[in-house]
């Protein structure tokens, strides 16, 4: 393991004005996005999508990384350029996405445990090789009834710890996401209950596995209430809710916390990351900025549908959203844009 090396990515992944590109989205995930907008759901057309996003004019000024999925790490531009050339030449950080997807948890009805462990020294090495220099491995909490229970959430975090070890051990920095999911009618007082036990049960598994702080990345949930809860709290209370959770829970070694949209609407996601950096004015001990998939994509998306007439549409919506969550980031945003 080389820190020097470890803290240098990190800094850079969460640079003043910067934000991570999540767009790893497994196979079926890409594939259901694509037939709600009437795209085939074939490689080919998963390949066009990603050269799409990657070939927009500019990214770099507000992406500091992209995480890749499996398939896309290694796919090329139609006219034969590696994915990870794109990105390296655009001044974007390449990343990969290690977890095997969540999985249920045996004996927890209705929880979930991630996946992905075995082999993953190997799979880092060969990674690596390729031009990865972080990567990702999410972990799912839902809130629901008597759940979450103390034994998903450590296994959850243990899991997360052994993976950041290894990612360390490889010299690639590892992207930290224990996500509390939106889903059910949970309070925003609860979703900030369970983010603070999931958060502070993470840090204990990171420490005991030996994991350097300072060269992760955090990629949490904002506190939020469940989608189908009757109260749909306001942005001061999300905004305050969110930082007391992360105050009491991060500890300052941590370079940088990249916020997960989480099915947050684009503008949503946005303003409220806006808000927070604004409130913080520049004095929280990390850095406060995206790692953004739908929030940032799903209009491009929307936008494309798998023609080549409307690329430079889609590629405008995604420069704008980048643009936005920059601003963001360094609380500068303005609804008008």
């Amino acid at each position: 393991m080389n820190l020097e090396t470890l803290i240098q990515t990190a800094q850079a992944l969460v640079a003043p004005g910067k934000g991570l590109l999540a767009m790893d989205e497994s196979n079926p995930t890409c594939n259901k996005r694509f037939a709600a907008v009437d795209i085939p759901q074939t490689e080919s057309e998963r390949r066009a999508y990603r050269e799409m996003i990657l070939t927009t004019p500019s990214l770099g000024q507000f992406i500091s990384g992209a995480i890749l999925y499996d398939e896309t790490i290694r796919q090329h531009t139609k006219g034969g350029t590696p994915f990870i050339q794109l990105l390296t030449d655009g001044g974007i950080i390449p990343g990969i996405k290690v977890d095997a997807g969540a999985k249920n948890m045996a004996l927890h009805p209705g929880e979930k445990i991630t996946e992905g462990l075995d082999h993953l020294r190997e799979r880092l090495a060969e990674y690596s090789k390729m031009g990865a220099r972080f990567a990702k491995w999410r972990a799912v909490i839902t809130i629901g009834r008597d759940i979450p229970t103390a034994a998903c959430i450590k296994a959850n975090a243990h899991a997360l710890a052994r993976y950041a070890a290894l990612c360390q051990e490889a010299n690639i920095v590892p992207i930290v996401e224990p996500e509390v999911l939106m889903d059910g009618s949970h309070s925003l007082e609860k979703c900030k209950e369970v983010s603070e036990k999931t958060l502070q049960t993470v840090f204990k598994e990171l420490n005991k596995q030996g994991v350097m702080l300072e060269g992760i990345i955090l990629k949490p949930n904002m506190v939020l209430p469940g989608k189908d809860c009757p109260n749909q709290n306001n942005l001061d209370e999300i905004v305050n809710d969110t930082l007391i959770c992360l105050l009491r829970s991060v500890p300052a070694a941590v370079p940088g916390i990249a916020f997960l949209s989480g099915g947050q609407s684009p503008e949503e996601a946005t303003m409220r990351l806006n808000a927070m950096n604004l409130k913080m004015q520049g004095k929280a001990p990390w850095a406060l900025t995206f790692s953004f998939s739908r929030a940032i994509l799903q209009p491009a998306l929307e936008k494309w549908k798998g023609q080549d007439a409307n690329i430079q549409a889609a590629q405008q919506i995604i420069y704008n959203n980048a643009k936005n969550n920059s601003a963001a980031s360094l609380g500068q945003f303005k609804p008008s844009a």
